[in-house]
């Protein structure tokens, strides 16, 4: 997904630009017009080279959102078996997220119809949730997000339905290992490049490819911020990671070659080659020593 910009910020009862559905002035007003961030773009004024720095508050916010996250994740793990449709997890995580005081983000955002992301088998990333049965042997990526208070929280997992084939159980133990090795090299001092060294470095060396499409992002007061997080590239290229930076890392792996086609829903992005894909997302901070995962 991909978040449009404004040319202006909004007026104090204008939806606000994060998306949330909240008056602006019940929502990022605040956060906007007290300086909390050490070094962040004006919505009306995005720059590409711009990443918005956090404040501890905003963190915070962030971890909250992103404790919520993980919470609906949990939730689902006993309820993703064989016979479950994709609409009824959508009506799980939307019910979950409501009753919570919180949002979910996907919902229609740019149009996207449903509240939550699952994505089967060789669905990449952006499935929509729809009366499809989940069947014995599938796997399936579930990305939640949840927008708590104006701050934003987004993750992703990977759940096998039933009994799996040792390939596909193989796959999604080294797409989990990816991310840990990718989360694992989040340092100040390093660099975006160095998560996309690590990540393409273990798919390639288990025989998997590294979707190139989609990439991780900023995030935190925005759905989507402007920092992008490639899953591929080369070791201390890229801009550089200092304290305060909050961004997800969702390495997309495939079984068979990286290439990938969107569907006539505009959304659903499928493996080129009808191959199995894996995925698995958090939501990270760079703090003064390493890595804080705001959404284990």
């Amino acid at each position: 997904m991909r978040e449009s910009t404004s040319s202006a910020r909004p007026g104090r009862n204008d939806p606000c630009w994060c998306g949330s559905g909240k008056k602006y002035k019940k929502c990022h007003f605040s956060v906007d017009t007290a300086g909390g961030a050490i070094k962040a773009p004006r919505p009306e004024r995005p720059r590409g080279h711009d990443v918005m720095i956090k404040s501890p508050g905003q963190i915070e916010g962030i971890r909250r959102a992103s404790q919520l996250t993980r919470e609906i994740l949990d939730m689902l793990t006993p309820r993703v078996v064989p016979g479950v449709t994709t609409d009824q997890i959508n009506t799980w995580v939307h019910e979950h997220t409501i009753a919570a005081g919180a949002t979910p983000s996907p919902l229609n955002y740019k149009g996207f119809p449903k509240s939550v992301c699952t994505s089967i088998n060789e669905v990449v990333c952006h499935g929509i949730p729809e009366d499809r049965e989940l069947r014995d042997g599938d796997i399936v990526n579930i990305d939640v997000t949840c927008t708590l208070d104006g701050y934003f929280g987004d993750a992703s997992r990977m759940y096998l339905v039933g009994n799996v084939s040792p390939e596909a159980r193989r796959l999604v133990q080294v797409t989990k290992a990816c991310l840990e090795r990718g989360i694992a090299v989040v340092a100040p001092g390093g660099f975006i490049g160095d998560i996309g060294a690590a990540i393409e470095a273990h798919a390639k060396a288990n025989g998997f490819s590294v979707v190139r499409d989609f990439v991780g992002h900023g995030t935190g007061v925005r759905f989507h911020e402007e920092l992008q997080v490639p899953h591929f590239g080369r070791k201390g290229t890229g801009q550089p990671l200092v304290p305060g930076m909050v961004f997800t890392i969702e390495p997309m792996i495939n079984m068979g070659d990286w290439p990938v086609r969107i569907l006539a829903d505009g959304w659903t992005a499928v493996t080129a080659d009808g191959s199995l894909s894996a995925q698995f997302e958090h939501t990270v901070a760079v703090t003064e020593t390493g890595v804080d995962v705001l959404t284990a």
